[in-house]
């Protein structure tokens, strides 16, 4: 503003010739021409911009088809650790803990052949065995944990899991119901009662485990696995249970063989649990895993898998053996020839045609016994029958 002033006056004194503020001659006019311009040039450079309404940046939307699951792992904040789930935590507290019983051994071959139906040991009959894992080139950060929102609910795979598995959830204000501030958990691996509050000291109280820990999927088979598939596995709620810190930090990266939750009541599920994960992403065993696994359930040869897991193919019934073949039927004896017809009898010979009886006169007649004679016997002549009554000698 005050170079405007100043360069109002040095035209008016150029214009006019009057001195301007003692400053005499047109010479000195145009340099203050000059310097009034640059004086309005710097003030224009540093003056700050005049305060207006605040406007967010939109984001541009993607469709819903093509937008990626990928999104940024939450930051951490004033009430939180940075990561509260990792597994170098607890490192002192676990170093207290027992380590957990083995289960007595059972014959493999024999508890896998009593699976039935689609259950775990169905499954675990099912998975390839490796000897020779490897965990070379393996990074927890290849597994993309808390960093993709599968369901696409806007929450991180911690908070959703902790919704899902404590009760009295108290959840934080203006998060769109995903933080959760406290809860109460009902541990799996330990059975004990563990009160949660989200903190900077207290949150890995609770920690999120991959059932099938990150590592051991690495070395049985996701090595070989694009992106997307390793990132839906690290935030499968299948491979996921909220559970005692310490205890995490205990089980590190064991499988089976090497480690059991302490309560042996859940070690069942939890077995079951493992088998179905491996299932679904066909990842592989090895011997001692799969043993100890078999040992698991054969205290519980009906363990179903859990819901999310993909079953085996039903069994085929085997067709009913065939029965005996019927018995031939008994012959059928011939209906018993009619019998021939009685030959016709022969004909009786006719009696011999009498020979002519011929009496001469009635006398004759009556000395042979005959008389009186009817007409048509034998020696009945009209001749002896004078009266032609049809009697002839009477």
């Amino acid at each position: 503003m005050l170079g405007f002033t100043a360069l109002l006056g040095a035209v008016w004194h150029l214009v006019t010739g009057r001195p301007l503020l003692g400053v005499p001659g047109r010479r000195a006019g145009a340099v203050l021409v000059a310097l009034s311009l640059v004086g309005m040039g710097v003030g224009g450079a540093t003056a700050a911009p005049t305060a207006g309404p605040t406007t967010k940046a939109r984001a541009t939307t993607t469709p819903a088809a093509a937008r990626p699951s990928s999104t940024s792992t939450p930051a951490p904040t004033a009430d939180d650790q940075p990561d509260p789930d990792d597994p170098t935590l607890n490192q002192a507290e676990a170093a207290t803990l027992a380590r957990p019983t083995t289960p007595p051994a059972a014959d493999t071959s024999i508890t896998l052949a009593a699976g039935q139906g689609q259950d775990a040991l169905v499954a675990l009959a099912a998975l390839v065995v490796n000897d020779s894992p490897t965990t070379t080139g393996y990074q927890r950060d290849l597994f993309g944990y808390r960093a993709v929102d599968l369901d696409r609910n806007g929450c991180d795979t911690r908070n959703d899991i902790l919704r899902r598995d404590l009760h009295d959830v108290v959840l934080k204000p203006g998060t769109n119901d995903c933080v959760v501030l406290s809860g109460t958990l009902a541990d799996p691996y330990s059975g004990a009662t563990i009160a949660f509050t989200r903190g900077t000291s207290t949150s890995n109280d609770v920690q999120i485990d991959h059932v099938v820990a990150l590592a051991d999927a690495w070395a049985s088979g996701a090595s070989a696995w694009e992106q997307t598939t390793r990132y839906r596995l690290g935030n499968d709620p299948l491979n996921l249970l909220a559970v005692s810190g310490p205890l995490n930090t205990q089980k590190s990266d064991g499988n089976a063989a090497e480690w059991l939750p302490p309560s042996t009541a859940y070690r069942c599920a939890y077995v079951a649990r493992q088998v179905g994960v491996k299932y679904t992403y066909r990842l592989t065993v090895t011997t001692p895993e799969r043993t100890a696994m078999a040992a698991v359930l054969a205290t519980c040869p009906d363990e179903p898998l859990p819901a999310g897991s993909t079953l085996p193919p039903p069994a085929v019934p085997a067709p009913a053996p065939a029965g005996p073949a019927p018995a031939a039927p008994a012959p059928v004896a011939p209906a018993p020839a009619a019998p021939a017809p009685a030959p016709a009898a022969a004909p009786v010979p006719a009696a011999p045609a009498p020979a002519t009886v011929y009496y001469e006169n009635c006398t004759a007649a009556r000395a042979a016994g005959a008389a009186p004679i009817l007409e048509g016997q034998p020696g009945y002549r009209p001749a002896l029958d004078r009266d032609k009554d049809g009697v002839a000698c009477e």
